[in-house]
Parts: structure tokens; sequence; C-alpha cells
């Protein structure tokens, strides 16, 4: 299988926008190139040293690369990209704002990002690392979660990631089932079973995902008591939304766009329990006053509100 690659150049203030807008266009995946240089406190977290003539000089330029499969119509892919772009230079400078093309195969794309992707010190308690890098000396009471996300998303550097699991730690318990929705990678359950969940429930559309999440299960060393996967579309499917409903969830995590978390807030109360939370991730931040007034016109109330630059991650309970 191959992807058609089409690259935009641009400025780094405009990577989120874009990377946002290039996802709901329907890339099915989007890579920043740029030249922005790491702070002494980001080379500690993820473990790197960089000689300073490895850094190229930060010219705020940036390349985005985004893949569409090959046989979608490329022209048609093409214009809605000069359409955004047009769109967005009306409000924010976007640079050059010019359009390259290749092609790439499926074992490139999925294997070209791992130099990437190094360990990364999620917080005092949690590092997490790829599967093929190697911690040296981690704490004793360190908890590593190893993840091969291959072409699912959520490895825990993306911000959306990082608020989401931010978010949902206060309120894991010992012994709590969790529900963990469009799971990618599996990184959510992952940490709340290593923190102390009894099982995890995850769901997914992309059959990828699943295939994933179980292997990333697998070399985390949970034993398959503990979680269950299922392929299905709880928003489209009302016997599957039913079945993944028959318990109901403590904590409820979904870190997805803002467009799919909008008619998930509808239906979320019927998987939750009446105490239960329900942690929101993925919204971009022209977007949070919408899902805001979503979730109290259906009954949730808003308990934390998390920011790191253009993302925002949602805590809500049900109202009493």
């Amino acid at each position: 299988m191959g992807w058609n690659k089409i690259t935009i150049h641009t400025v780094t203030t405009a990577e989120d926008m874009i990377s946002y807008e290039l996802t709901e266009l329907g890339a099915a995946g989007v890579e920043v190139e740029d030249h922005v240089p790491l702070t002494e406190e980001e080379m500690k977290v993820m473990y790197v040293d960089l000689l300073p003539d490895e850094i190229a000089p930060d010219d705020g330029t940036a390349k985005i690369h985004c893949y569409f499969d090959e046989e979608e119509n490329l022209e048609d892919i093409t214009w809605k990209i000069q359409e955004m772009l047009h769109r967005l230079s009306q409000f924010m400078e976007i640079g050059e704002g010019t359009i390259s093309f290749d092609k790439t195969k499926e074992e490139d794309w999925v294997n070209n990002w791992k130099k990437y992707f190094k360990p990364i010190q999620l917080d005092e308690q949690i590092v997490i690392k790829p599967t093929w890098e190697t911690l040296e000396n981690p704490k004793k009471d360190t908890i590593v979660i190893e993840i091969d996300p291959g072409t699912a998303f959520g490895t825990g550097s993306h911000e959306t990631t990082k608020l989401c699991i931010e978010g949902m730690k206060p309120y894991i318990k010992p012994g709590s089932r969790m529900l963990d929705v469009g799971c990618g990678s599996g990184i959510l359950s992952i940490i709340g079973l290593k923190l102390g969940a009894s099982h995890a429930v995850l769901t997914d559309i992309d059959p990828n995902a699943i295939a994933a999440a179980k292997e990333n299960f697998e070399v985390n060393h949970i034993s398959e008591d503990q979680y269950e996967v299922y392929q299905g579309n709880i928003l489209e499917d009302q016997e599957f939304a039913r079945m993944i409903g028959k318990e109901r969830y403590p904590l409820v995590v979904a870190n997805i766009l803002a467009d799919v978390l909008l008619p998930l807030i509808e239906i979320a109360d019927q998987f939750m329990t009446e105490d239960g939370v329900f942690v929101l991730s993925g919204i971009i931040d022209t977007k949070e006053q919408e899902i805001a007034e979503k979730l109290k016109n259906y009954g949730f109330d808003i308990l934390e509100t998390r920011r790191m630059k253009d993302w925002v991650s949602i805590t809500a309970g049900k109202r009493k």
C-alpha cells in the first residue's frame, strides 16, 4: 500500500492549527519538522543530549508532512488544503504556504518516525519509552510504560495525551474500572492499570489501534483478565454502545478530536457511575467553549480544565 505525502511549507507558529486542520480533512498521519530547540528541561525529561553541531538554527520555518491514501483523489485533496491555507492566512501568519508532493510506501511511513520518539519523563512517577529504547538507571519507584504505537495515535508526547493523563490520574482508585474511548495505542488504560485500576475496557474504530493496544498490553506485562479491547463505533452502533455500557465506570476517558467528543457527550452518562468522572482531551482551544456548553447542556458540571499550548482537556462530572 502506498501514500501520497503532501508537504506544506509554513512557520512554527502555525504548526498546531494547520496540523489540526489536516486531521479534520482526513489525513492518516501528520508529521511536523522544524528547528525549534529543546529547552534544558525538555532534554532532561526526554533523556536526550544534543551537541551544538546537531542543532540547526531556528529560522521560524516549518514543514508539515501529511499522508493520504494513494487511492484518494489527489487533486481534490490538494484543493481542500489550498482552501484551508487561504482561510487561515486571513487571520494568522502561515509563511510560504506552499505545497510539495511525494509518495511513500506503507513500511517507510510506519517506521521513519521512530527516530523522533525518545523516552519521556511524564512526571516524577511515570516514564514512557518506546520498546526499542533502553532506559538507563531508572529510579526504584519509577513506573515505566513501554509503547510501540505503530500507526495508532498516543505515545504520551503530544499535549492532548499529556493533558488527558494528568486529568485522569487523580480519579484512578485502587480496584476501580475505567472506559477508554478511542483508545489508540492503549497508553491511557495501561497507565490507569499500572496506577491501580483493576480493569480497563477499550474501544476504537481503527483495527490498527486494536492490534497496537493488545501488543502494548503484552509488552507491559498486563494480564489479559485486566482488560477488554473492542473494535466498534459507540456513536453509530447502538447495540455496541449498550454492550460497552452493560457495566458502569467510575472513570471514562476520551482523547479524540472535538468534533467526535461533541456527540459522545450526548451519550456519555450511560457509561458512567453516578459519581463517575469524564475526562475529555483532544480539544483545540477554539472548540473549548463549544465543548463546555455541550457538557453543561447535557447535565455535566466542569470540575477541572487544563491547558497546554493550543490544547485543552476538561474533567466533568454528572450534575448532582
